[in-house]
């Protein structure tokens, strides 16, 4: 998987700056989505890796319909470097620019059952405070967390849940 991301790393650079150049960081990542999706199914990574497949096969596989000129040389590039199967990582770490680049942090809050509206605005208030920035904030549920949330935001793991609370605990009585 490291070995994926230092390969990758170059590209999404290249595509962040190529993207921030043409003032076009929405349509980028939405073609980077789609394309790295494609990618991810299995029948199409075997497809991939096979030497048939010609470079311009490849791409009109992966490209989305509406898709920029400079999008699809991009991927013409993948191609010729037999990097298409990095199209996931590329488009993470692209997000990952972006969102620097926008000022905005994005958040995973993971809870027990579904959040109420004002709950899921008062967590997101916390986290602008608390980082300084715009929080795009995603939601997930997960009832073996028993009670509480877990909130996911980069390099930072809150772990606010009841089954976090009892493992610290647990711990905490055993040692």
């Amino acid at each position: 998987m490291s070995q994926a991301l230092t390969l990758a790393r170059p590209y999404a650079r290249a595509a962040f700056a190529t993207a921030r150049d043409e003032g076009a960081f929405a349509p980028w990542s939405d073609a980077l989505a789609f394309s790295a999706h494609v990618a991810a199914d299995p029948r199409v990574s075997a497809l991939l890796a096979n030497p048939e497949l010609g470079r311009d096969d490849a791409v009109a596989l992966l490209a989305p319909e509406q898709r920029s000129e400079t999008f699809s040389r991009f991927l013409s590039i993948l191609a010729d470097a037999h990097r298409l199967p990095l199209l996931p990582e590329i488009a993470g770490m692209y997000d990952q620019l972006r969102a620097e680049a926008e000022h905005v942090v994005k958040a995973t809050v993971t809870s027990a059952n579904e959040l109420a509206a004002g709950e899921l605005d008062a967590i997101k208030a916390a986290l602008r405070k608390r980082f300084g920035r715009d929080v795009e904030v995603s939601t997930a549920v997960d009832a073996s967390l028993i009670g509480g949330a877990v909130i996911d935001a980069g390099d930072v793991v809150i772990d606010g849940s009841l089954k976090g609370k009892l493992a610290r605990l647990q711990t905490a009585l055993a040692n």
